[in-house]
């Protein structure tokens, strides 16, 4: 079984769990959990790399027996050390790692005293009080797993990042299949929703059995749910389902519309329909039993009275009335942006130096990157104090003497708004720098108004322009801490502050709703990667797809201004 990156990730991921819950020796359990996240980012299949005759051992945190076992496990599938581990330690301890409020050290401590490995039997500890007994648990740390889990088991839905890493290979497969025309993922994959739930894959050929037999074969299905001479189904080993359709080319706008939904998006279009004495369904448009539009979406938007609607904007949240009244939005595309205004290097806890980030920021035609390595604070991210900001900032002044005006690198820091609402570095360290993105990294259990009051005091400091990743929220992972982020984004608009649209897959933070309240105010938002190393600024594209799911324009997104426009606009009065 060939794997692909984001599950031999998982893989490496799992056996650091594994291997903290057994009590290993925590610098092999960094070395994993760092191979892991290297292996996720990666531009290009393991695979690839291996068959290419890469030395693994170059990458970041690589050393020669981690990439001995990545290779193996990229073309086999297995990972020796993760079964032997897996025969002394219930490999479900791990699913348990996945509940908000649960690490390592609970679970451990919960296996050996209560016996707990699987969620059944967390379950019921919890519902026997087992749990708040134990020594360093309580009633509130139980209630926290207890909640914890609820959300867990809620949630069955796959992250956009993830799915995209999975159905890019896919559609180049399916490419080759004989007489393929068209071929789209529809669903909520094409509305770039921030979780999917599955996909759904629409073909045009002239032989669809040729077209499932091709499917059936794709080397990554686990099983096959259903088969037909036009339909199937399947199980990735991923466990995604995937769903594949071919349909008549007469059709195909018809079907894309209607699997794409989303499903009050396309209720409402049956309605506007049906008062023209119109029938929508996935196989066109009829009057009376004629069909008289299907082949393309944008003939039957048209025949309805609208302009075509994006993919992204198709949530039933007044798209529709903005498409028959002409005023829908010029949506920010990726081509808008000028640069990027949240990363890190290895001064901190990136993993490239100044000069590669610099490049890669280069090789993508930004006009400028914004260095946020993390302050003082942050003692696990080695946050930078005084003495080495400034170190930091002599260098950047060496290199923009290289780059000339081509390209700049803005001297920045992420840094920490403290407990009281403090900025976690002096202003007479902060004024001299291009930009402040200011962000929360402790204490999320404030209560509802005191995390408010907090993030609007630091904002009340002349040198907070930006706050990083505003709820704090992890998908799948971690609950938005308790803030009025209405009254937030109030406040930074009488300030002359920005908010930002965090584009890494596990925060895509903001929601889109948020992006287009922010929208409404009239507060601009940075969409930045807060890249670690420089792949990762590649994640501009998830933050610009929630953009788009949010209504926003170029206008309303701070970096798509030229480096003249961006000065300007930081600079509070």
């Amino acid at each position: 079984m060939i794997m692909q990156n984001s599950e031999i990730a998982a893989q490496l991921s799992r056996l650091a769990d594994l291997l903290e819950i057994e009590g290993a020796n925590p610098f092999r359990v960094r070395a994993y959990r760092n191979a892991s996240r290297t292996v996720a980012n990666l531009p290009k299949p393991v695979i690839d790399l291996v068959a290419e005759k890469a030395d693994l051992a170059e990458l970041p945190g690589i050393g020669a027996d981690l990439a001995d076992k990545i290779s193996t496990l990229a073309n086999t599938g297995e990972l020796i050390l993760l079964k032997e581990i897996e025969q002394r330690t219930p490999a479900l301890l791990s699913e348990l790692l996945k509940i908000e409020g649960l690490g390592p050290k609970h679970v451990k401590v919960l296996y050996n005293q209560l016996g707990i490995h699987s969620l059944a039997e967390l379950k019921r500890a919890l519902g026997e009080n087992k749990i708040c007994q134990l020594k360093g648990f309580g009633k509130k740390t139980a209630q926290k797993i207890q909640t914890g889990l609820e959300r867990f088991t809620a949630r069955r839905r796959t992250k956009l990042y993830d799915a995209i890493q999975l159905a890019r290979p896919l559609l180049a497969y399916l490419r080759t299949a004989p007489g393929v025309d068209k071929l789209e993922m529809a669903g909520s994959y094409r509305r770039k929703k921030e979780t999917v739930g599955d996909l759904d894959i629409l073909v045009t050929a002239p032989n669809g059995k040729l077209i499932v037999d091709h499917f059936i074969h794709y080397p990554e299905i686990s099983k096959i749910l259903m088969q037909g001479d036009t339909r199937c189904s399947v199980l990735l080993h991923s466990q995604l389902q995937v769903d594949l359709r071919v349909v008549p080319p007469i059709s195909y706008g018809a079907a894309l519309l209607y699997f794409t939904g989303s499903k009050a998006h396309t209720i409402s279009l049956r309605r506007l329909a049906l008062q023209k004495d119109l029938k929508i369904n996935e196989y066109g448009v009829f009057h009376k039993e004629k069909r008289i539009a299907g082949a393309s979406e944008a003939e039957i938007y048209e025949l309805l009275g609208l302009t075509y609607i994006e993919p992204e904007l198709r949530e039933l949240r007044g798209e529709i009335k903005a498409s028959r009244l002409k005023q829908l939005p010029r949506l920010v595309v990726q081509q808008d942006i000028c640069g990027d205004l949240h990363s890190h290097t290895n001064a901190t806890d990136g993993e490239n130096s100044l000069e590669q980030m610099a490049k890669a920021a280069i090789n993508k035609g930004y006009q400028y990157l914004a260095i946020t390595d993390h302050s003082t604070s942050l003692k696990i991210a080695r946050g930078l104090d005084t003495r080495r900001l400034l170190a930091q900032l002599e260098e950047i002044d060496t290199l923009n003497a290289q780059y000339g005006s081509q390209f700049t690198l803005l001297k920045a820091i992420e840094v920490d708004i403290l407990i009281d609402g403090s900025l976690d570095l002096p202003n007479a360290i902060l004024e001299k720098l291009d930009l402040r993105v200011c962000a929360i990294h402790s204490h999320f259990g404030l209560a509802h108004q005191k995390q408010t009051e907090r993030i609007i005091r630091a904002m009340d400091n002349p040198y907070f322009n930006i706050l990083a990743h505003p709820t704090g929220r992890l998908i799948n992972k971690r609950q938005a801490y308790a803030i009025d982020l209405e009254r937030i984004l109030q406040a930074a608009k009488e300030r002359g502050c920005f908010l930002e649209l965090n584009a890494q897959p596990d925060r895509l933070d903001l929601t889109d709703i948020h992006c287009r309240l922010a929208k409404d105010i009239g507060v601009k938002l940075a969409i930045s990667t807060d890249a670690h190393n420089a792949n990762q600024l590649d994640y501009m594209q998830l933050g610009v797809y929630q953009a788009r799911r949010g209504w926003l324009e170029a206008e309303n997104v701070l970096n798509t201004y030229n480096l003249t426009e961006l000065r300007k606009l930081l600079k509070r009065d």
